[in-house]
């Protein structure tokens, strides 16, 4: 994905910003092939009823209303019915982040200034001390969405928000029939297993495999199955709780 250009509206104060994305995709890219000859597999645009390969610009988009019967939308109207892009990220309000429940974040884009802007960082100074989030609204590619925006140490963050009817998550209420030395056992457990967050010790253990398998079948050494690891299943609670502590220690 390009640098987007976009500005934050702010009140009546526009603050120049370029978005890229944070995360990029780590995993190992595999082409299909045929077996037999070891070619690329392509794929084509097929109709079962007409018999034939069809081309990109005889495809219209279809809703099905009833088992096999479909509205017709033309790109025109589609086009229609898209959001106005205005390149413009506009604040809606200011809340607190821990109202929003971390199953609606979506992805995140970091924005920085391309020039020393006293506006950008009057506004990163801001949201810091004010311990709050911006609630903001903004069109990226054809899609309309919500979004926060956080200070972080490496600028403004912007996270996409899932809509309501995207989560699928129901209140539960959980009935407390648990013993108290279960609990503490339980909390104690917790205690010892805590620590900071520190993501340079995290590694994706199957990329790193491919890899190695990679670089193994290019020296033609046999593939290395990966270690796996067994448990013992302990089905009384106190027990496994209390073996737990112990396997730690």
């Amino acid at each position: 994905m390009p640098n987007i250009h976009s500005n934050i509206s702010f009140g009546l104060v526009n603050i120049p910003i370029v978005m890229n994305p944070v995360i990029k995709n780590n995993d190992t890219s595999f082409n299909q092939l045929h077996k037999t000859c070891l070619n690329r597999i392509e794929y084509i645009k097929y109709c079962s009823h007409c018999k034939k390969e069809i081309k990109e610009k005889d495809i219209i988009k279809g809703y099905e209303y009833e088992k096999d019967k479909y509205l017709v939308f033309p790109k025109d109207e589609l086009n229609k019915l898209k959001p106005e892009k205005n390149n413009e990220i506009e604040i809606v309000s200011f809340i607190d982040m821990k109202e929003i429940d971390p199953a609606y974040y979506e992805k995140s884009y970091l924005l920085k200034t391309e020039k020393k802007s006293k506006a950008y960082y009057l506004f990163c100074e801001a949201l810091k001390r004010c311990k709050k989030v911006a609630l903001a609204k903004t069109v990226l590619g054809s899609k309309f969405y919500y979004c926060i925006l956080r200070f972080s140490n490496y600028g403004i963050i912007m996270t996409t928000l899932f809509f309501k009817e995207e989560v699928m998550l129901e209140d539960v209420k959980i009935d407390l029939d648990v013993s108290e030395k279960e609990l503490n056992l339980a909390m104690r457990l917790i205690e010892e297993q805590s620590g900071k967050f520190e993501p340079d010790k995290y590694q994706d253990e199957y990329q790193n495999n491919i890899k190695d398998a990679i670089e193994d079948k290019l020296d033609g050494k046999p593939i290395k199955e990966s270690k796996k690891k067994t448990k013992k299943q302990v089905n009384d609670l106190i027990e496994a709780l209390e073996k737990s502590l112990k396997k730690k220690k």
